[in-house]
């Protein structure tokens, strides 16, 4: 068990922060599978950019790699130019 008062409090930040960086992981794999499963290419086209734009904020606050996040972009595109 941690001993210094610094430790304690950065196990409680990342615990938060742990937490926090799930949801937003898991709420995006979700949009994701849901853009992969839609059929219409229009309500596609309208789902892609905040699909993208949750993608580029994982990226941003490395969640993901940088590079998981263009290969996701880049297959969601080629399935909605697919439809």
């Amino acid at each position: 068990m941690a001993n210094h008062k610094s430790a304690l409090k950065r196990i409680r930040s990342n615990e938060a922060k742990r937490v926090v960086n799930k949801y937003q992981h898991k709420t995006t794999r979700n949009a994701i599978k849901k853009l992969r499963e839609v059929t219409d290419k229009k309500e596609a086209e309208k789902m892609f950019p905040s699909v993208v734009s949750m993608i580029d904020k994982l990226s941003k606050k490395n969640i993901i790699h940088a590079n998981k996040a263009a290969n996701l972009k880049s297959g969601l595109a080629q399935h909605i130019a697919s439809l």
